[in-house]
């Protein structure tokens, strides 16, 4: 499920180079087992290793220029518990756990000795602690671009207190760089009384915890002008920590030479994202035989969530000692993982249902480079270090695992889960793109719980819509699972973890919203809109606002009397031209599939009307972005979800190698044409009931391929439950391409039968048949007579001109009319072309013929 990716390997990246000097000054070492101490925010390793002659060396790797530097020698063995490296790489902070025996005699000195070592050269070395309990030591590494003669140094003591001391530099003799006064160093106590302290190294951020008379998380922001402030507070409802005896420090390096008396009691991390998301996860160790428990609290939610997953019984032996789920941050989801049981992959954005989040037990939630009895923690960018095998690790999801959990022996929700990670969190990708278009191919069915098309639809819209604008993300649909009326049971329970919610305390984000900067501006209006929604019904978008709305507008444009007014019809046509000018066209000779080359009145109307509801929501609960913005967006929504069908339609195309052969209506289709109607007429299906529009030219090509693969009397079934659409374009070519055989005349006549007057007048002038002929005639005849009056001049047939039949005088009688009355109108029937009283003289005729049998239709 978890891919790992090595970044940094220390047998590969360090030993070989360590060897090759050590064993060039002093021979022979033997094995060489270099320790990681730190990572600092630029990615570079310190770690220590034993030299030769028994002394104790630092060093540090840079992945950048992938080479090793020596930084410091001890001239004997010693314990290095914490170290740290300042930006110029001038200055090294050292913490040594330190023995009371020296040879067998007791020697009164302090557990722990905290020196500041000059290394640019090696010069002086101060000491700034001697005391009886750990410390940790973490240079700030601010964002400047110009060198700074000043480093500050992060002191963390195990008795619950923090401080910050600013060391002045100044060159000597040109290159030496040394402390200024270091008899006087400038100090400033940044926080104490906490009992849990987490170091930030990519934001500079220190959280820590007190529990005076409640747990109260708080945050420290270093600034690159030295300067801080607690920035953020947030009361927990957390266990009791009485059994926490000392203080566990969380990405301040490993210390190889702690013993572990804290680990019976919490773990706790916290991760942000520069979105604005924040997470504070705990747990308590897992007993034997005992159940998982461990809470994400979703500070940008407002809400906490404590699951319980179930361990197999008798799966861990009795002997075995406490252990901790371990937390990973992938940004949009936390994993929360325990080798040899479990892996929850908890989605932090959208965490209203469990069913977007995945739960693996047994061999699929194995991670291998995870097994049981490593020991991981979290470093700067997102990374894993296992100290005991001196690996360092990128992570990400394995789409491939993620792809296979769509398989059909999978629990439902499992496979929303699957399916949402892989359209949101995965892409864009087009590989990964292709194989769910494929997979959709082959389950083109809607499932029990969830339709995978609509969820297609709307994860993907979600995604590109999020990317333009985080505020988004509480406004617009992200599954369609939150359509339907009750939610199916199989997504609401997941087996093997149970959940239970609770809201959290209001955070505390101190200083005023202007003069917030960054993460935590972003933060600060993530909890403002939070509190706004939590009052408002309704904030999400669903699309029933639709098509209520639809409904109505299409009851009005049926009834004259109720028809909408012509500027709100304008503004629906304007939305329309605003989202087609939008859509990728410039590549229309490249795509195969042929949407987008005809007038659809029908999807244009419901375009515009989309874009004009959405519009509304989105200036009712985001006035803040503005209406020029607000209008861009719903425009791009709309854009996007033509685009996406398009996109959707010609893989599966391509997939099925079609060609322009498939717009021929004279042969049966194939079983590629019949498996690309069943997939249009799924996506149609979920379209409407999303009612989302389709591109237009949509229906047509629909019902194109509807005749080629159907029954002609299941078609016509199709066609009376509104399930295909008699468009224009498609009409028209079934009229003029399909032979006027007995099966296709039948046909003809049952799409002419059902066809508006409106349309089945102008499809009458385009099939060249005796019957239309006659219709055509009748209507042009009843026009005449109807629209103009008669003429009470007596009829004369003039005999010097030649009617067609001269001798049947009651046809050449009408002729005669007809002629009289075209004279008085200046275009009577100006929507049939090539029709006057000679095109009525022949239709009688030829009819007549047809009726004595004269003639053969």
């Amino acid at each position: 499920m978890l891919r790992l990716n090595p970044t940094f390997d220390a047998q590969k990246d360090v030993v070989s180079s360590v060897l090759a000097k050590e064993e060039t000054v002093r021979g022979n070492i033997g094995v060489l087992e270099p320790r990681i101490l730190n990572v600092e925010r630029d990615g570079g390793v310190v770690y220590s290793w034993r030299g030769a002659s028994g002394t104790t060396r630092i060093g540090k790797y840079d992945p950048h220029r992938t080479e090793n530097k020596l930084l410091y020698t001890f001239d004997k063995q010693v314990c290095v518990s914490s170290c740290s490296l300042n930006k110029e790489e001038t200055l090294l902070a050292v913490s040594l756990s330190q023995t009371t025996q020296d040879g067998g005699r007791l020697k009164p000195v302090s557990k722990c000795l905290t020196l500041l070592i000059e290394i640019h050269p090696i010069n002086n070395t101060k000491v700034l602690k001697a005391v009886d309990c750990r410390v940790k030591v973490q240079f700030l590494y601010p964002k400047t671009s110009t060198t700074v003669m000043e480093s500050h140094l992060l002191l963390v003591a195990e008795d619950g207190y923090a401080d910050q001391y600013h060391i002045t530099l100044t060159r000597q003799e040109g290159y030496r760089v040394v402390m200024w006064n270091p008899e006087r160093l400038g100090r400033d106590r940044v926080a104490e009384e906490f009992n849990w302290v987490q170091w930030d190294s990519d934001k500079q951020r220190l959280f820590y915890l007190t529990s005076r008379e409640k747990h109260t998380l708080k945050c420290v922001q270093f600034y690159p002008e030295h300067n801080f402030e607690t920035v953020f507070e947030l009361p927990l409802e957390m266990p009791n920590l009485s059994s926490v005896t000392s203080v566990r420090f969380v990405n301040f390096g490993y210390d190889h030479y702690e013993e572990l008396n804290g680990e019976d009691g919490l773990r706790l991390e916290v991760f942000t994202d520069p979105v604005g998301t924040m997470c504070v996860c705990y747990s308590h160790p897992v007993r034997w035989n005992n159940d998982a428990t461990y809470t994400i609290a979703f500070v940008h939610r407002g809400c906490s969530k404590t699951f319980t997953a179930s361990l197999e019984k008798g799966s861990t032996p009795a002997n075995e000692p406490k252990v901790h789920p371990i937390f990973i941050h992938l940004g949009y989801y936390i994993v929360v993982y325990l080798a040899g049981h479990f892996l929850h992959l908890i989605n932090c954005r959208q965490q209203d249902l469990l069913c977007y989040s995945l739960f693996l037990s047994g061999t699929d939630g194995d991670i291998e480079a995870l097994g049981p009895g490593c020991e991981v923690i979290s470093v700067s960018g997102r990374r894993l270090l296992d100290v005991r095998s001196g690996r360092m690790y990128t992570m990400e999801l394995n789409p491939d695992f993620v792809l296979w959990l769509l398989s059909s022996d999978r629990p439902e929700a499992q496979r929303l889960a699957a399916l949402h990670c892989l359209l949101v969190y995965l892409q864009p990708n087009p590989v990964i793109e292709l194989k769910i278009i494929n997979w959709i191919s082959e389950n083109v069915m809607s499932f029990d719980a969830f339709d995978q098309i609509q969820e297609f639809i709307l994860a993907s819209l979600y995604r590109m819509s999020y990317q333009q604008c985080v505020s988004l993300d509480k406004v617009l649909p992200y599954s369609c699972v939150f359509e339907k009326k009750e939610l199916p049971v199989a997504l609401t329970a997941i087996p093997g973890v149970k959940c239970t919610p609770e809201l959290l305390y209001h955070p505390l984000i101190k200083g005023k919203a202007k003069s917030l900067h960054g993460y935590w501006e972003e933060l600060h209006h993530i909890l403002d809109r939070m509190r706004y929604f939590e009052a408002v019904p309704g904030p999400r978008f669903r699309t029933a606002l639709i098509k209520e709305d639809w409904t109505k507008y299409q009851a009005a444009m049926q009834n004259s009397e109720k028809k909408e007014s012509p500027r709100y019809n304008r503004n629906i046509e304007e939305n329309t031209k605003k989202v087609l000018s939008v859509v990728d066209t410039w590549r229309l000779d490249r795509r195969v599939v042929p949407l987008f080359q005809e007038e659809d009145h029908q999807q244009r109307a419901l375009v515009g009307l989309m874009v004009d509801k959405l519009r509304e929501h989105l200036n009712r609960h985001l006035p803040r972005l503005g209406k020029k913005k607000i209008d861009l967006l719903v425009v791009n929504y709309a854009a996007k979800l033509l685009e996406l069908v398009w996109h959707l339609l010609e893989l599966m195309w391509q997939k099925l190698e079609l060609g322009p052969w498939v717009l021929c209506l004279k042969q049966q289709g194939s079983s590629e044409e019949w498996a690309m109607f069943h997939v249009m007429f799924r996506i149609l299906e979920a379209t409407k009931g999303l009612c989302f529009p389709l591109p237009p030219g949509y229906s047509t090509l629909l019902s194109v391929l509807g005749v080629r693969c159907l029954p002609r009397h299941t078609f016509l079934q199709y066609v009376d439950h509104g399930l295909l659409q008699l468009t224009e374009p498609f009409v028209l070519r079934l009229m003029t391409e399909m032979d006027n055989s007995d099966a296709n005349e039948q046909l003809k006549f049952s799409i002419l039968k059902r066809l508006p007057e409106c349309l089945e007048q102008k499809v009458r002038q385009q099939w060249d048949h005796p019957i239309t002929s006659a219709c055509i005639s009748r209507a042009y005849v009843r026009t005449l007579l109807e629209k103009y009056p008669e003429n009470r001049d007596p009829i004369s047939l003039d005999r010097g001109k030649r009617c067609f039949h001269p001798e049947f005088l009651p046809l050449n009688y009408l002729s005669k009319i007809l002629s009289d009355r075209e004279e008085q109108a200046l275009n009577p029937f100006e929507e049939q072309d090539n029709v006057d009283a000679r095109f009525v003289e022949e239709t009688a005729l030829k009819q007549t013929l047809i009726k004595l049998g004269l003639e053969v239709k």
